[in-house]
């Protein structure tokens, strides 16, 4: 069952929106054997490219994915919990810089988008119906579990399409 419209912030359709309405945990699944084949085919070489200036590496963009999914996940656990308090947004440039994901190997990166997919599965897989349609605020807006989860598997799967799309170029 997808998250309705106003579930969520407008913003978070670009990512709801290249899913399937279908189970999100399969979904999820399914994603972290894909993306974790589809990254393996980068050299540690490919891992340190960015398609122009100022954008992101390959190495970066997995870190952004493995940030956002911590994020995403944390407030999804806040509010299945019943959590009454605001979560902040993240400044996704900021954590970026500071993340030194180029001074880690692809392997590396990708074993940690892996175990933290595996650990996000078992809590995930714990909320009940309930927890599910529960809500609270973060980044200034109504945002509710189930909506938080569609969108880590909708930003990876942007995230990996704009890989294929912009960085196999090279």
């Amino acid at each position: 069952m997808k998250p309705n419209p106003g579930d969520y912030a407008p913003y978070y359709d670009q990512y709801i929106s290249l899913l399937p309405d279908e189970d999100i945990l399969k979904i999820l699944e399914n994603q972290m054997n894909s993306s974790e084949e589809f990254l393996r085919t980068f050299s540690e070489e490919q891992g340190n490219y960015s398609y122009a200036e100022g954008k992101w590496t390959v190495k970066e963009v997995i870190g952004h994915i493995i940030d956002t999914e911590r994020v995403m996940a944390y407030r999804a656990l806040c509010f299945s919990r019943g959590e009454k308090q605001s979560q902040p947004g993240f400044e996704q440039d900021d954590y970026i810089i500071n993340g030194n994901y180029n001074d880690r190997t692809l392997d590396d990166l990708i074993g940690e988008l892996k175990a933290v997919r595996t650990a996000n599965l078992i809590m995930f897989r714990s909320f009940s119906d309930e927890m599910l349609k529960r809500g609270g605020i973060a980044s200034d807006n109504k945002i509710k579990v189930l909506a938080l989860i569609y969108i880590i598997a909708g930003h990876e799967r942007h995230h990996i399409r704009i890989l294929r799309e912009k960085y196999l170029q090279k």
